[in-house]
């Protein structure tokens, strides 16, 4: 009776093709460099392999080698998916490594738990539509907004973010959805002046583009250069000041159509 394939001592390919699987799920779910490299690196000690691994915003390079034989190594270079935040996934993954590590699981094991972690459905788009716009909401009433000002604010962001996700959705440039989402949003914002709605339409404007803060790529950026990952830590750094621009210049462009731009 023949062995099958999966039930075989995986080859260094398998293990390679496996492991910048799993990296690149981690970049794309929102981890930072240090743990990615922890956390494949462990998996691959397990098999007898070592790995070097080069992270970058776009893609993800690794080198494995057999500890027994560094004759017997393998490089590979995969581009990374755009950034969508999971840290359930990143939660996962870093437990399948150490499952992985001390509880010797099987390629066949590992191979179908990792399918299993990024098979599981997200939560509903419609439900984080709502709860940003109360989240959005909330901070512009914590920053002495009046009701007219929440009001404005979650309708702006429950607009604007609607739109953030079906342009995501049409894989438009994530430069240009920053840019339209601040605009549409920041156009309901500044009705409060326009209409003279409430005592308080400046905090409402002010706070109307607060969800599109880039909070994970800052601190990653900032987590990669104090771990001494620098070229990607700047990269990271580089990408989520392009974002806070593209905002600024969205929410400016609505308060020059509206003729806000003196306040």
């Amino acid at each position: 009776m023949t062995d099958k394939p999966e039930d075989k001592l995986p080859s260094i390919e398998q293990i390679a093709d496996l492991l910048i699987d799993i990296a690149c799920e981690l970049m794309t779910s929102g981890a930072h460099t240090m743990r990615i490299l922890q956390n494949v690196s462990r998996m691959a000690e397990s098999y007898g392999y070592k790995l070097d691994l080069s992270v970058f915003q776009l893609s993800i390079m690794m080198t494995i080698t057999s500890k027994d034989d560094e004759s017997k190594r393998l490089t590979l270079n995969r581009k990374t998916k755009p950034l969508l935040i999971n840290y359930k996934f990143v939660s996962n993954l870093s437990s399948l490594s150490w499952d992985t590590y001390d509880k010797h699981l099987t390629y066949k094991e590992v191979k179908e738990r990792f399918h299993e972690i990024i098979s599981e459905k997200r939560v509903s788009r419609w439900l984080i539509l709502i709860l940003v716009s109360f989240a959005n909401a909330s901070f512009c009433g914590l920053f002495k907004g009046d009701i007219y000002a929440v009001g404005l604010v979650f309708i702006a962001t429950l607009i604007g973010f609607f739109v953030r996700q079906e342009m995501m959705i049409r894989h438009v440039n994530h430069l240009v959805i920053y840019a339209s989402s601040a605009f549409i949003a920041g156009l309901i914002a500044g009705m409060g002046y326009i209409f003279h709605l409430g005592n308080t339409p400046e905090i409402a404007l002010a706070s109307c583009v607060l969800y599109h803060t880039p909070g994970v790529p800052l601190i990653n950026s900032v987590l990669d250069i104090i771990e001494g990952h620098i070229l990607t830590g700047i990269s990271r750094l580089v990408n989520a000041s392009s974002l806070i621009a593209c905002t600024a210049i969205g929410l400016f462009s609505a308060m020059l159509l509206l003729g806000l731009d003196k306040l």
